[in-house]
């Protein structure tokens, strides 16, 4: 039987999400990798279980996360659930997604409407086992159906109780700001945005998102804080064996050596503060106040422990901004 660390929240740094009154972790757990159907349950339960012990109270879903179908993560997550967590459902904020491509036919395909919003917050209910999540995001702008059919339709799953707050993921500045105003119109309490950042991809730096979630109230979840990888130690010395690049075609095309030598000056200015590099990456994106939180991925629980330590040095020097600056690019 599972009893979670009595010290857990003496662990982990907390930030209020906007102007709302919850408070996120400022490291998350995403599931999108390594939680769905192929995985060893026990590990997906040993990585959930460490995390909430080291104080991870935010764990993020989608309805199209799992390997090899859509919904495995979120299957195995309800029955993390059941196993687990039932005890600490209170102390937990469970987020889902809707968007991307999820089941056959019209309906089903990428997008923003009524139809398929309204059928994927209750397949995700179902396959979580619970009478609501805590957020329900919007996974991807979609261009083809009417921001105000997508904001109605999402101010109405809250409206109906199956989600306590509404967001959005892969807008950018003017697609958030056109649906903040719907929102605000309707009253939704919208209070979180979750695009890409890291330090190898900085493009809502200048999309002008970045100030725009604090400028709003609204807070930001950071996903992929890591670069899939990137920045860790794992391609320090080039492509590892078993590593996510080793078996993405894609991924390995970016390692080439320029890559290679601005990882290993990226790790050294870590080592000067004490750091690992995947630990140097999550705290310059919690720098500030205007990322909330981060959503780390992990195959393991090791992993998840590293990087929690991350939030014990959250502050750069001007030399070190520096130097990361000078080191990355905005793109």
């Amino acid at each position: 039987m599972y009893i979670a660390d009595e010290k857990r929240y003496e662990k982990m740094k907390y930030s209020r999400c906007g102007n709302s009154g919850l408070k996120l972790p400022r490291i998350s757990l995403g599931l999108w990798q390594n939680f769905g159907f192929e995985a060893p349950f026990s590990n997906i339960l040993k990585m959930c279980e460490t995390a909430f012990d080291n104080g991870i109270t935010y764990f993020d879903l989608a309805n199209n996360y799992g390997h090899p179908y859509n919904g495995s993560a979120e299957e195995n997550f309800g029955r993390v659930l059941k196993t687990s967590f039932a005890p600490y459902r209170d102390e937990i904020v469970i987020a889902t997604k809707a968007g991307y491509e999820m089941w056959d036919g019209p309906y089903g395909g990428k997008g923003g409407s009524k139809k398929y919003l309204t059928a994927s917050i209750d397949q995700s209910l179902k396959r979580l086992g619970v009478d609501y999540v805590d957020i329900f995001y919007h996974h991807v702008f979609d261009p083809d159906t009417p921001l105000e059919e997508t904001a109605q339709a999402l101010d109405g799953i809250v409206r109906s109780g199956k989600a306590l707050y509404i967001g959005i993921s892969n807008y950018n500045r003017q697609q958030s700001e056109e649906i903040a105003s719907i929102f605000a119109s309707l009253h939704t309490p919208y209070i979180i945005n979750q695009p890409m950042y890291n330090m190898l991809h900085r493009w809502i730096e200048p999309d002008g998102l970045y100030d725009l979630c604090c400028q709003t109230g609204v807070g930001m979840a950071a996903y992929c804080p890591l670069a899939q990888g990137f920045l860790t130690d794992k391609y320090l010395n080039g492509i590892a064996e078993g590593s996510r690049a080793s078996k993405n075609e894609w991924l390995r095309s970016q390692l080439d050596e320029e890559k290679i030598t601005q990882l290993n000056a990226l790790n050294e200015i870590a080592k000067g503060r004490g750091q690992t590099l995947s630990q140097m990456a999550l705290a310059w994106v919690l720098r500030d106040e205007k990322c909330t939180t981060v959503l780390i991925g992990a195959s393991k629980p090791s992993q998840i422990e590293e990087n929690c330590k991350a939030v014990e040095n959250l502050e750069f020097s001007e030399e070190e901004i520096k130097k990361i600056d000078s080191l990355t690019k905005v793109w």
